[in-house]
């Protein structure tokens, strides 16, 4: 048994979810996202509620995606709700950006500019050092900025590049200078 699986989804006001077969439509004030449930699966609404429930025939996947089934549907009621968002940082000299209508246009420190066209859905937002990346579908969230973010990801020596706001890099320690015992 799924102990996330047999969670039920609260649906909160202004938002609409409909369940036909496979799939499941999510219509909140954000807009609007759709999901095709694995054959396994079926979605059921009930006093509110979502539940997501294998079929009986009781497959070997079924449980394995069961917990996945619900968290996707979950994500989509957040998503249409209050959306999500991740933040990029730029840490290092001549590191800069600019946003050009709905393009980022960035310099990491090689020869020419990256242009990154941002993807239907998906709305940037620049600060002094960093991109905020927002929009209602939390796969194409984290995607546009682990795209973004392999650019130029963070080195381990002196930890330019771009990061995640809150990540750790590792730091290594560069090479020493050898004295002679001459």
């Amino acid at each position: 048994m799924s102990r996330i699986g047999k969670k039920f989804i609260t649906i909160p006001s202004g938002v609409t979810v409909n369940a036909a077969g496979a799939l499941v439509s999510v219509k909140g004030p954000k807009g609007e996202l759709r999901l095709v449930l694995h054959s396994d699966m079926k979605a059921e609404i009930k006093d509110g509620a979502v539940i997501i429930t294998p079929h009986a025939h009781g497959s070997k996947k079924a449980p394995a995606i069961w917990g996945l089934s619900r968290t996707l549907v979950a994500n989509m009621v957040t998503g249409v709700t209050t959306g999500f968002e991740k933040v990029l940082e730029f840490e290092g000299i001549g590191y800069r950006v600019a946003l050009e209508g709905s393009t980022l246009v960035m310099q990491l420190g090689f020869s020419h500019q990256v242009r990154f066209e941002a993807p239907t859905g998906i709305a940037f937002a620049i600060q002094k050092n960093s991109i905020t990346i927002s929009g209602i579908d939390k796969e194409l969230v984290g995607q546009v900025a682990a795209s973004i973010r392999a650019l130029k990801r963070p080195e381990p020596y002196k930890g330019k590049g771009i990061r995640y706001r809150g990540e750790v890099i590792r730091r290594k320690a560069g090479k020493k200078a050898v004295t002679s015992g001459g």
